[in-house]
Parts: C-alpha cells; structure tokens; sequence
C-alpha cells in the first residue's frame, strides 16, 4: 500500500499557512466592522496633522520675509579686528583701484556675482548707501567680482546702476585673500584700515549704517575717557 500525503482536516495543504480567521473556529469577533470604524477617525487625524503642518510652514515663513536681511547676518572672520588684506588692480572701467588710497575713510569691500541671487536683491541697498555717503565723502565702496566674466558684470552694471569702483575678474586671488566662501560677502574697513565686520547673504543699508555708528560711538566714549 502506497503512503500518500493527504490533506488535513479543514482542507488546507501542509505547506500553506492559512489566512487569519480563515479555516478557524469563528470566535464571534467582527473584525472587519472594527477596522472599517476606525478609517473616519484615522482620515480626520491625519488632515488635523496636515493642517497643523502647514500652517506651522507658513508661519516660518513669514518670519524669514520680514526678518532684517543685514543686521542679522554678520559672521565671524579671522579678518574682524586684524588688517585688512591688499586689495588693488584695474576697474571694469578703465581706472583703477587701491585700498591703501582710501586711508582715514571707512571703505566697503563687496565680493558679489551676476548670477547670484542674493547678490542682486542686495544691489539697490549698495546703491542707496553710496550715494548717501558719496555726498559726505566718508566711505568708499568697492565691488570685486567672484567666478564672473568682465562682459557680464559691465552690462549688469550698465542694467542696474551703481557708481563705484568694480574690480577687473583676477581669477579669484582677492576671494582667497579675504577668506570667501560664498557670495555675496561683504567686509566693512575701518579709517585705520582694520576690518570691522563682515556679513553673509547681503547687506543692507541700515545696517551698514548701524555698524558705524556703533563704532564711532565707541571711539568718542573711549577718547572721552582718555583710553
């Protein structure tokens, strides 16, 4: 007589696994109803946690659209409080630019690109404060160009104004020297050609404007007080 494998009482062979509740004794649970209640109230919380979500996202936000764009960017630099670097060389107009020419004046030094962003909404905030200090002859400023082409930053100056010295593109010698990492940087020199401040994602100029009157107010209370 040949052994043949059979079926198992409940008709499900050996080697499967019958599904939950199936082939059982029925306990007397529904759990189909259970499950199905439970999908209005899993849909209701997740749209609350989506709604929360969202408006927490927007709230963040807004508080970078309204935050001050300058005052709240300045970085450390191994420059502030130690001279500042040399900076000279040929202008995109033809003339010439040297730091050491601008001593017993605070000067403003720009590394900025064309084809960068921020560096452009920064823009009319530069112009604002060079043609605010150009009347009382008190700051210099100068914009040295990073990983950009001659051609394109004359016509960007041609397109958005700006009447300051810009340097000629010198393979980024002058980015090395200052530290930059990326633009826009702006490094704000003091009249005894010490760095002052540098700040990061663009500057305004109120703030600019802030830097020195904070320092000059230092110097007159330490002059005052013959320190």
């Amino acid at each position: 007589m040949t052994d043949t494998v059979g079926t198992p009482p409940g008709g499900v062979p050996p080697d499967e696994t019958p599904p939950a509740g199936a082939g059982g004794a029925n306990t007397g649970t529904d759990t189909g109803a259970v499950e199905g209640d439970d999908l209005p109230r899993r849909s209701r919380t997740g749209k609350i946690v989506s709604a929360v979500v969202a408006v927490l996202l927007l709230g963040f936000v807004a508080v970078l659209a309204t935050r001050e764009p300058a005052s709240e960017r300045r970085a450390d630099s191994p420059l502030v409080g130690r001279t500042v670097p040399a900076l000279a060389g040929p202008t995109i107009d033809g003339g010439s630019f040297d730091i050491d020419d601008h001593a017993g004046r605070w000067v403003v030094v720009n590394f900025f690109a064309t084809w960068c962003q921020p560096c452009r909404q920064e823009h009319p905030q530069l112009k604002a404060f060079d043609e605010e200090h150009r009347t009382l002859g008190d700051v210099a400023v100068v914009s040295v160009p990073y990983r950009d082409a001659d051609e394109n930053i004359r016509e960007y100056f041609a397109d958005n104004g700006g009447d300051w010295p810009v340097l000629v593109n010198d393979d980024g010698r002058a980015a090395v020297d200052f530290g930059v990492v990326k633009v826009p940087e702006t490094y704000l020199v003091d009249p005894t050609g010490q760095v002052v401040a540098k700040f990061v994602g663009g500057v305004t100029q109120a703030g600019m404007d802030d830097v020195i009157l904070d320092y000059e107010r230092g110097a007159d209370a330490a002059a005052g007080s013959g320190t």
